[in-house]
């Protein structure tokens, strides 16, 4: 006689969990496992990397010896024009870096691979935002480092131990802020082709109405106010300051604006709210992309 085993009819669901808490050990092997693969991208292009060292190297190249000639002071006491000019490109370099990591999630959606990593069991479709992030990071530091060495050659000195740490939290904080904004927009938007096209929009403009290239006092009032309240200042100062002062202090004013002094810890503040509000921003438009 034949024996037939009962029914299980209260199977335990599997539930998606939207946020299992960012310090658990599942989101961080899974936000490994996604970082890794975009190394593993780099690796197979680097062309990518090698361009994205090159390109800025030319640009302080090409800068410096345009303004070697400069009078003594034009830019700043005691700062000579590849100090000045060093800190706008090391920003420059970031904010492009930053600004253009949605392109490659973009691609994964509309190739198809995006929906296959959703459908995937995940504890947190989050980590997908975070190794992006990661990522990109990763890139500009490498790219400071080639651009503080070969300033260092140039003449423009090294800045010092706390004043690199300054320089790589104001680098963070930028680029954890156009980062989510780059992210958020490959959500939103339908296509590549309209991100490349904000990308082109406000990528040069967001440059030439900074300190990146000129002084503040240089420009006109009305740019002086755009510059003032642009994010890459607020990133480019500090660094500049700390390259020209082996002796500093948070309080330390390090930009005159129109609307009043700018301090060291003011300049990072700055950033910390702007990343803030980019978060907040585009919080609602990253929880229904990864849904």
């Amino acid at each position: 006689m034949t024996q037939t085993s009962p029914v299980v009819t209260d199977l335990p669901e599997t539930t998606y969990t939207d946020n299992p808490g960012f310090f658990s050990a599942e989101f961080r092997q899974e936000t490994l496992a996604l970082t890794k693969r975009w190394f593993i991208q780099l690796r197979r292009r680097p062309t990518t990397l090698i361009a994205g060292v090159l390109q800025p190297l030319m640009w302080l190249a090409l800068f410096g010896a345009l303004f070697r000639y400069a009078p003594e002071g034009m830019f700043g006491e005691g700062q000579t024009y590849i100090q000045f000019l060093a800190a706008g490109i090391i920003v420059f370099t970031a904010f492009s870096g930053a600004l253009n990591s949605g392109l490659p999630l973009l691609f994964d959606r509309e190739f198809g691979f995006l929906n296959r990593i959703l459908v995937a069991p995940l504890a947190s479709r989050y980590s997908i935002v975070f190794a992006s992030a990661i990522f990109i990071i990763s890139l500009s530091v490498v790219q400071t480092i080639a651009i503080v060495a070969v300033s260092n050659f140039m003449g423009a000195g090294l800045p010092t131990l706390a004043g690199l740490g300054v320089m790589s939290l104001a680098i963070i904080l930028l680029v954890v802020g156009f980062t989510m904004l780059s992210l958020g927009l490959a959500f939103a938007m339908p296509g590549h082709q309209e991100l490349l096209a904000f990308i082109f929009l406000v990528n040069l403009p967001l440059i030439f109405s900074s300190t990146a290239l000129a002084p503040l006092a240089f420009m006109p009032t009305w740019l002086q106010w755009v510059a003032s309240l642009n994010p890459l200042s607020f990133a480019i100062e500090p660094i500049r300051y700390v390259y020209s002062h082996s002796s500093w202090a948070w309080d330390s004013v390090i930009l005159t604006a129109p609307w009043g002094n700018v301090t060291l810890l003011g300049s990072l503040l700055e950033l910390t709210a702007f990343a803030i509000a980019v978060g907040l921003a585009i919080r609602g438009i990253l929880r229904r992309g990864v849904a």
